[in-house]
């Protein structure tokens, strides 16, 4: 497999292991290192084939999903894993449930168990597997193909059907360094942090769960994120937030009040904003179209937070694909607010940090370990 990143393929069906194979094996970068019906024979075989990530359902015989990690926990196994879940309610929650066990990360079956059409989500899924496959074979030592040999193996693979979109902003080390430009020129003086808003997309749901379990729980800002997820996930994954967090933690709903020492998460399909009214600011729900490739945005949401509070927002911008938030930030920036964006390092996919700070709309860059502790230090200071 040379520098390819391996992957095992955990799924009950026969079909399914096939389609997702095709799918692996059509992506320059990666490689099927083995295929497992459940969760026993997964654990037998990572020994021999030492794969840098898996693939896994969760609705298995024998051993599941749930039962495979926490086998993996007990074992102390490593290797990063992708869920494949189902779109009903009872699947939102079993999901929740895997990554609160060390999943790292999920894709939606586009139609139930077996999902003849999972090529629908085949972008996806393996932008996931390059994305954690990358780091775990880095931090292990292994080479990773570069953003060059990546473009080079694409152009001349006759088997490649991905788009060069994919690699950009981070993964495959993503393309050459860009010098930050000069940041704009706020209109006015920083004032005393009143809200937090964080934007957070690929690598998000490990990310927040180390943030928000690390928050001061006399943190007195409202705290409101637009992490991307689909519709039917949102309020499961605050719930499971709310369960690690000193803070309360709760799916934004429309008419919220944002209240002082409360997280709201942004529904999935849906944008979140806010008005100030009287005293009060108030959350509201929008169906209005995508906004960089995405609803919920973070575009979006820095837009609005810098319009209510101008100079009193703390903007955070985490790790992520794409460019979501980047552009915003520094209308938050520019309003006089406070900005942090993660940093290289640290971010699974050093893409939405990345491009706001070489916009120039980072003020300070933060690791994933010291974000939690950065952003309660910076909400308490006086301005």
């Amino acid at each position: 497999m040379a520098d390819e990143i391996s992957v095992l393929i955990v799924d009950d069906s026969a079909l399914m292991r096939n389609l997702i194979g095709k799918m692996i094996e059509a992506t320059p970068g990666l490689a099927v290192a083995e295929k497992a019906m459940n969760g026993i024979f997964a654990l037998q075989k990572i020994p021999r084939v030492e794969p840098d990530v898996i693939c896994l359902d969760l609705e298995m015989p024998e051993m599941n999903g749930i039962e495979f990690l926490k086998e993996r926990r007990q074992q102390g196994i490593e290797i990063p894993v992708i869920i494949l879940s189902s779109i009903a309610e009872k699947g939102a929650t079993i999901t929740m449930e895997a990554l609160s066990l060390g999943a790292s990360d999920f894709v939606q079956k586009p139609s139930g168990s077996i999902s003849e059409d999972i090529h629908t989500v085949a972008d996806h899924l393996t932008s996931l597997l390059i994305a954690y496959g990358g780091q775990y074979r880095r931090a292990k030592g292994k080479k990773v193909l570069s953003h060059d040999e990546y473009i080079k193996k694409a152009e001349t693979d006759e088997k490649a059907i991905k788009k060069q979109a994919t690699v950009t902003f981070g993964l495959f080390g993503g393309p050459a360094k860009v010098e930050p430009v000069a940041p704009p020129k706020p209109v006015r003086s920083p004032g005393n942090t009143e809200i937090i808003a964080i934007g957070i997309s690929t690598g998000g749901p490990d990310a927040l769960r180390v943030v928000f379990s690390q928050l001061d729980k006399d943190l007195k800002q409202p705290i409101l994120v637009v992490q991307h997820m689909p519709p039917g996930f949102t309020m499961e994954f605050a719930k499971s937030l709310d369960r690690v967090c000193p803070l309360n933690v709760k799916e934004a709903a429309e008419g919220d009040i944002v209240t002082p020492g409360w997280a709201y998460i942004a529904q999935g399909n849906k944008h979140l904003e806010v008005e100030k009214k009287g005293g009060s600011s108030i959350i509201h729900l929008t169906d209005s179209p995508q906004v960089s490739g995405h609803r919920p945005s973070a575009d979006v949401l820095f837009a609005s937070v810098a319009m209510a509070y101008t100079n009193h927002v703390l903007g955070v911008i985490m790790t992520g694909m794409g460019r979501d938030g980047a552009q915003q930030l520094g209308t938050v920036f520019k309003e006089g607010g406070m900005t942090l964006g993660q940093d290289e390092k640290s971010a699974i996919v050093y893409g939405m940090p990345r491009v706001a700070f070489e916009l120039g709309h980072v003020m300070e860059q933060v690791s994933l370990e010291n974000m939690a502790r950065r952003i309660c230090d910076v909400a308490k200071t006086s301005r």
